[in-house]
């Protein structure tokens, strides 16, 4: 199985930085999710830090564990995450990737 979800090198780079620079604790995983309303444009995703469940997907891409809750996996499927550095913004990027 492909992974749901992809990470470019540099969300990749400033995830591995994060998990550094914030002394994030052996064990912990990257937590991708969603919350807010269904329908198009209503969700948000969301990063974090956090150790595997019991109804996770878990799998490991450019080196970084990555867990997902199982009932989310339709709404991250073909997701990218992408990191951008620019002048006036900073931050990660979430794309939808098609498919097709």
């Amino acid at each position: 199985m492909e992974n749901p979800i992809s990470i470019t090198d540099s969300a990749a780079e400033e995830i591995n930085n994060i998990l550094t620079q914030k002394k994030v604790p052996e064990g912990y995983a990257l937590r991708v999710g969603v919350k807010g309303g269904g329908g198009c444009g209503g969700a948000q995703f969301t990063l974090g830090f956090d150790q595997a469940k019991e109804t996770d997907i878990e799998y490991e891409t450019k080196g970084i564990k990555v867990l997902i809750e199982k009932r989310q996996m339709m709404f991250l499927l073909d997701l990218e995450i992408d990191f951008e550095d620019r002048r006036d913004e900073r931050g990660f990027v979430f794309n939808k990737v098609s498919a097709q």
